[in-house]
């Protein structure tokens, strides 16, 4: 692992622990073991590490999603694929999920340009709006729809943390709810 790793990984876990205003740089670089300055050097600013961490983190969930939904065909199958792969990355990297959560309830988010934003967004949104053009899913918003989904898989997650329900419970329980999630949009 080198340095800049060793650094976003000391970061999430001081940051879920101690949250981003009592987690100084200097604890920081000491758990990560590497020099103050050689934070700076990576990360200008605590802000650019926190956004950098986030991104990092985004980055990675897109792409263990798109792994999952790669060879699928239909509308439902890859909507299916995305919501399961969504909420298994979730429960199997719950510090992370939770420092992502931490970010977007701070005002960290808005520093994020809209369009890292809307580019993490938009493969969900355009297969939203093929569905809708298709007349697969009913003619709503299509940034509605993505706030039902997101909702409906964070409130869910939130459950199956809750629940600490065995791997076969939770995916009788995901499949349950993507089944409900899915009559809701058809």
């Amino acid at each position: 692992m080198d340095k800049r790793e060793r650094l976003l990984e000391a970061a999430l876990h001081l940051f879920v622990e101690h949250g981003f205003h009592n987690t100084p740089t200097s604890k920081i670089a000491r758990e990560a073991g590497i020099a103050n300055g050689t934070l700076f050097y990576f990360f200008p600013t605590k802000d650019d590490l926190v956004t950098a961490l986030y991104l990092e983190l985004k980055n990675r969930m897109a792409q263990d999603i798109a792994g999952e939904i790669q060879n699928k065909d239909t509308l439902h199958d890859i909507m299916e694929a995305y919501y399961t792969a969504s909420l298994n990355w979730a429960l199997q990297h719950k510090t992370e999920f939770r420092f992502m959560e931490q970010f977007n309830s701070s005002p960290y988010l808005k520093q994020i340009a809209e369009e890292e934003i809307r580019r993490n967004k938009q493969p969900l949104l355009n297969l939203l709006q093929d569905g809708i053009k298709n007349q697969i899913i009913k003619p709503l918003d299509e940034e509605i729809i993505l706030t039902l989904i997101t909702g409906h898989a964070f409130s869910v997650n939130q459950y199956l943390i809750t629940k600490q329900f065995e791997k076969p419970k939770q995916d009788q329980v995901i499949q349950l709810t993507f089944d409900l999630l899915w009559d809701m949009l058809t």
